[in-house]
């Protein structure tokens, strides 16, 4: 009986070939969507798993109250990691490491690498899974000028040479350290990141300011012994830092690692939830969505040609098949479509991942040896089997023998509802995605072109190494003697990011209360002009007003900061330290600038302080609008290599650094683009194949109408018009829902977009014009049919 259904199916496969690609292929691409989709939520969810204490991991956060908001952020005291250690019973352990990445130049005769990493202390071995391919844990950083490097790194370095324990290297043209250990390179979905550690000991005997509670500088984190509860350590940590030291307005927390990755975003000091989790939830949305417009194409053409198998279903009926067995044949038949679909699926998969790897830019492989990724697979071929067989195998069986044998036409029309009802889910899907995704990408526009109250465009940024320092002067003019440079001047942060920012300054008239938090820039009296920024009041800073050489600080502040000490000019008022006796001069006030959050919409306070070359950690060159980018970057290489010539051209465009602070928006905007035309593509196929098997059921009546005298666009409007009404009713049913969403969406935005109506309209026009293109083709092609071949039989 098995082997009599397995020929059946083959034959309906062979007899009905442009039914059978279209099931196929349709269900394919549903398959091959979800697929892709599923591997980049697993890349994401997978984010940490590497380490074997993840559930026991934390980072330590405070939460700073300011008059408007409560910040939080991720900067901790050098005191607090061994504090915690001693006083808390639950912490096994902590580890402190500088903040993100630092980058060093190691040597090691004519080669020469420049790395990123972190100083750290030895617990880091223990507590995240970094295994050592060379050296161990127990003894990497027995002595202080020791070094740990990843396999990467050795590459770089060492070339081909991979026995590199007790070679020594130098950093930065100063210090050599001895190669401890190798390990493993980290997987790319890790969120510690490094080419090499060195022992936080030696930071820390260079860094006073460690040593005080008032001084947030560093990474702190920590593990928990099993079984202790999170919020009891919570509870001592909440002021922990105050008992320590009063003055301290933060509170301490464990931020767990988990969440760090998923859902590490804080409104007012807590968590909201949201964060990348949400992007995960939606496109795994999408992919299961994805996968029912694909089954809805197969039962809709299942149904469509139900009379086609009419007889065979009453055959077997008479022969004395049940309807369950007549169920298990269709659904068994929908399975084994589905399977081919897996297959072919997989090909599109494998051919296309390359790309999909660039656009997502990650590493994503099909793992068919990994046992979970068949098993999925296995799931969602078999799922996809029973849905898209569901209907059809209850439909089918449900024909009556003897009305089927005695040719009585069949009464269609509660199929044809439910095939109805099917298309408008289809195309109502596929509208509301096409609205999204118009509405995702003006958002995401709207933020990347608002006025930022300065000049990235053509703004080159480097980091200051190794000589340049010393050698600015020279550097500078032979920049500006190239005929490419506008501009040269230094800093310590990037104008899109946060720097360092305090909240003990106080002035005249600051209620005592009041906490605002400010940032702190250093940067030399060319940056206004080199980054486009304007002095409105008062004077620019001069070269002697470095912080370096004044007991009394001279400083420019921004119109926010302007505002908040009072009415009228701010230029000549004093502000102070918590406790400082050291006076802080306004000489200047700048124009607001947008930095750091790029989707509110008010700007912070900022204050700028002087800063000497050897104390700067960036160098900006504006280059001249209307040159070659490529001979301006030439011509710049040839002087950095002349006057700091150990170090690599290293360069970073500020608008480039802009993009990337929207880089997750924008993968979300092209994954949406991508999987919104699919599920158009989708449901095109499936609408195709009812238009073939319309015209195909009226194809005599649409003889005689040709011989009464009827047009070829009488024809195909008489065809179409049914089709284009269930489209038309999937505009009306998508926009509520479409706008329901994306309102929801955009609350998430301070700075955001009105929705327009023309995007509503846009998306229906568009949905019912690629219907109309698909409905036509099989629309002309039965209205331009020769009648007498149609009438024959008659």
């Amino acid at each position: 009986m098995i082997k009599n259904y397995i020929k059946t199916a083959f034959r309906s496969l062979l007899k009905n070939k442009g039914y059978s690609f279209l099931n196929i292929f349709g269900l394919a691409i549903g398959i091959a969507c979800a697929a892709l989709i599923f591997l980049w939520v697993e890349n994401e969810v997978n984010f940490d798993s590497v380490n074997v204490k993840k559930d026991n991991l934390y980072v330590v956060r405070e939460n700073l109250p300011l008059d408007t908001r409560v910040f939080t952020h991720s900067s901790t005291p050098g005191l607090l990691g061994p504090a915690m250690v001693a006083d808390m019973p639950g912490v096994a352990q902590t580890c402190r490491t500088t903040e993100g990445d630092i980058s060093y130049l190691f040597s090691i005769g004519d080669r020469s690498v420049f790395a990123s990493g972190r100083y750290a202390e030895a617990s880091i071995f223990s507590m995240f899974t970094l295994p050592f391919v060379q050296g161990n844990a127990a003894t990497a950083f027995a002595q202080v000028h020791s070094v740990v490097i990843t396999q990467k790194m050795v590459k770089k370095l060492f070339g081909n040479d991979y026995n590199v324990i007790g070679k020594s290297v130098q950093v930065d043209g100063k210090q050599s350290y001895i190669v401890s250990g190798v390990i493993k390179d980290l997987p790319a979905n890790s969120s510690i990141q490094f080419e090499w550690l060195i022992p936080f000991k030696v930071y820390y005997d260079q860094s006073p300011w460690l040593k005080s509670w008032n001084n947030n500088s560093l990474k702190t984190y920590v593990e928990l012994k099993p079984g202790v509860s999170v919020e009891t350590v919570n509870k001592q940590l909440y002021s922990y830092v105050q008992q320590h030291e009063p003055k301290v307005p933060s509170h301490t927390f464990l931020f767990a690692m988990k969440d760090w990755h998923l859902r590490d975003d804080f409104k007012d000091g807590k968590m909201t939830g949201g964060g990348q989790i949400e992007y995960v939830r939606m496109f795994t949305v999408i992919a299961w969505i994805i996968l029912f417009i694909a089954c809805i194409n197969f039962m809709n053409l299942a149904t469509a040609r139900s009379e086609k198998r009419a007889r065979e279903v009453g055959v077997r009926k008479v022969l004395g098949a049940g309807k369950g067995l007549l169920i298990t044949q269709f659904i068994g038949e929908a399975l084994f479509l589905s399977i081919l679909s897996a297959i072919v699926a997989m090909v599109i998969i494998a051919a296309i991942l390359p790309t999909y790897n660039t656009l997502v830019q990650k590493q994503l492989t099909l793992g068919l040896d990994n046992p979970y990724h068949l098993i999925a697979l296995t799931l969602i071929t078999v799922i996809c089997g029973l849905i898209a067989g569901s209907y059809p195998s209850l439909y089918l069986s449900s024909f009556n023998p003897v009305s089927v044998l005695k040719s009585v036409r069949l009464k269609t029309g509660g199929a044809a509802f439910i095939r109805k009802g099917l298309v408008v889910l289809q195309f109502t899907v596929s509208i509301v995605l096409i609205i999204s995704t118009i509405i995702v990408y003006q958002q995401i526009q709207h933020v990347k072109n608002r006025q930022l109250g300065f000049n990235k465009d053509n703004l080159l940024e480097m980091d200051l190494q190794g000589q340049m320092g010393r050698h600015y002067d020279v550097i500078k003019q032979e920049l500006l003697n190239t005929g490419f440079v506008e501009n040269v001047a230094l800093a310590d942060h990037s104008p899109l990011y946060s720097g360092n920012n305090m909240s003990g300054l106080t002035w005249d008239g600051k209620p005592a209360d009041s906490k605002v938090l400010i940032s702190m820039r250093y940067v030399n009296p060319e940056f206004m002009e080199t980054a486009g920024l304007k002095v409105v009041d008062g004077r620019n800073l001069t070269v002697t007003d470095s912080v370096q050489e004044h007991k009394q600080v001279r400083v420019l502040i921004t119109r926010s900061l302007e505002r908040l000490m009072g009415n009228g000019s701010a230029v000549g008022k004093i502000l102070r330290g918590t406790g400082d006796t050291t006076t802080i001069v306004v000489v200047g006030i700048v124009n607001d600038f947008q930095y750091g959050d790029m989707n509110t919409s008010k700007s912070d306070p900022v204050m700028f302080l002087g800063v000497t070359p050897q104390h700067a950690n960036l160098l900006y060159a504006k280059l001249k609008s209307g040159n070659d980018v490529e001979k301006s970057l030439a011509a710049i290489q040839a002087v950095m290599k002349r006057n700091n010539p150990a170090y690599p051209f290293d360069y970073r465009f500020v608008d480039d650094q802009f993009n990337e602070l929207f880089a997750t928006e924008m993968l979300v905007s092209k994954l949406s683009t991508v999987f919104a035309s699919l599920a158009i593509i989708i449901s095109c196929l499936g609408l195709f194949g009812l238009a073939a098997y319309t015209a195909e059921r009226r194809i005599k009546e649409i003889g005689i109408r040709k011989v009464l005298g009827a047009s070829v666009s009488g024809i195909t409007g008489l065809l179409s018009r049914d089709f284009l009404q269930l489209v038309v009713l999937s505009c009306v049913i998508a926009f509520p829902v479409a706008y329901w969403a994306m309102q929801n969406w955009l609350k998430h935005y301070e700075y955001k977009i009105e929705i327009q109506w023309w995007v509503f309209i846009a998306a229906g026009v568009a949905a019912i014009f690629i219907a109309l293109a698909t409905i036509s083709f099989q629309s002309i092609k039965a209205a331009i049919a020769n009648p007498v071949k149609s009438l024959r039989s008659e």
